[in-house]
């Protein structure tokens, strides 16, 4: 018997949800690219996209998912040969540096490993090591390993080393989830997509630059005419946007995303992300009282607020995913195998639960109920109360402003 009836809801940590509001936004006839509402529209898209990364530099758009992003901001600021760092705390800094291998530079991965986040003491001794080092690549959240990275702590331990390299963050998962601050940590190119805290259907690769990385384009050899940022950031025409057609119904359902991230508030939004995490967190601790279940990332200070990695030691979590997917009606996430870059590549004893972008209390704690159930049902030792602990982190959280009002 399969009781997956009513709406499937997709606990993976991209693609996230999609709310009505965007669908119904993108739901629409082609507009006519070349003059009128599309215009207005895709200004209005990259200042809100500016605003959500907290920046007032160049933000430019592609056509792709996050990896075109990688290509753009590599391209654009340098050079074969050129030495760069990338910080492994799972899986996409890897994946980002065996890009900027095989475009031609030279590489070197500082591995903190899979359950940790980035300590900037080692960072520093490794670029006063290499005061060649042209950029640091760092995700601020690895979407595989869930490890959140202190992007101003690397800042500092960049600029205590006196490194010149760009500070160049991958904020695919993170950004409109996690705290970011892009101008005021100092952070000079950071990359993201639209298919996770922006709650848009894949398609739609963005890049902010800062200056040091718009001069670092004068002298950056790899650039092609599609990845060339210099258009996009001074077009003398609309198309010059997109090098071509835009992605009109794209830019629909982005605009209407940022509508809805504007009218909670940017740091509203953050907060109930940090509370739904917390929630997620206090859950696994209760499943792991009695069985294997732990979280993948033991500091807390070093956990996304978007995506949690759950760890189930020896046991494969298969059988879990394929029923709560088929008989539950939720699709958890699958385990990507931590510290290697290979596409496709699985860890039998972990899953992920995605709680970023258009995620409430109630989808959350459905996901959780589901997912004991499929413990039950599958006889997998667990702690109980996993639940309870949840729904008592989000009653404690909602608690506070009821208080503030009385």
């Amino acid at each position: 018997m399969t009781l997956a009836r009513g709406r499937h809801f997709l606990s993976i940590p991209g693609p996230s949800v999609m709310p009505e509001r965007v669908l119904r936004a993108m739901h629409r006839d082609a507009p006519n690219i070349y003059e009128g509402e599309i215009i207005a529209l895709t200004r209005e898209v990259i200042a809100g996209l500016k605003r959500v990364a907290c920046t007032g530099h160049h933000a430019m758009l592609y056509i792709s998912n996050g990896h075109g992003a990688w290509e753009a901001a590599l391209t654009n600021t340098l050079s074969r040969g050129d030495r760069v760092l990338a910080l492994a705390t799972g899986r996409f800094a890897r994946g980002w540096a065996e890009m900027a291998r095989r475009l031609g530079v030279a590489v070197e991965i500082l591995d903190f490993g899979p359950r940790a986040a980035v300590d900037p003491d080692r960072l520093e001794d490794a670029l006063r090591a290499a005061p060649d080092t042209r950029a640091v690549l760092v995700c601020q959240t690895d979407t595989a390993s869930s490890a959140l990275n202190d992007i101003p702590a690397i800042r500092a331990a960049m600029d205590a080393a006196g490194s010149s390299a760009l500070l160049m963050t991958d904020n695919i998962a993170s950004l409109a989830c996690d705290e970011f601050h892009m101008d005021a940590w100092g952070v000079d190119v950071t990359v993201a997509a639209c298919q996770k805290g922006l709650m848009t259907p894949p398609g739609v690769g963005i890049v902010f630059a800062g200056p040091r990385a718009e001069a670092a384009r004068r002298r950056a050899d790899l650039v092609t005419p599609y990845w060339d940022w210099r258009p996009r950031m001074h077009p003398e025409e609309q198309y010059q946007l997109f090098c071509g057609t835009a992605p009109t119904h794209h830019i629909f359902g982005l605009a209407e995303a940022l509508r809805m991230i504007f009218e909670e508030g940017l740091e509203a939004v953050w907060a109930r992300h940090r509370v739904l995490a917390g929630a997620v967190h206090a859950a696994v601790e209760a499943w792991g009282s009695g069985g294997p279940w732990e979280l993948n990332i033991p500091d807390p200070a070093a956990r996304s607020a978007a995506v949690t990695t759950i760890r189930a030691g020896t046991v494969d979590v298969a059988p879990l995913r394929a029923l709560a997917d088929a008989t539950l009606g939720v699709t958890l996430g699958v385990g990507l195998a931590l510290g290697t870059p290979v596409a496709g590549s699985r860890e039998p004893g972990v899953f992920r639960i995605g709680h970023m972008g258009h995620v409430n209390p109630a989808m959350l704690l459905g996901t959780l109920g589901a997912v004991e159930s499929a413990m039950q049902a599958l006889g997998l030792p667990h702690g109980r109360g996993a639940v309870e602990a949840a729904a008592a982190v989000i009653a404690a959280a909602a608690d506070r402003p009821a208080r503030a009002a009385q």
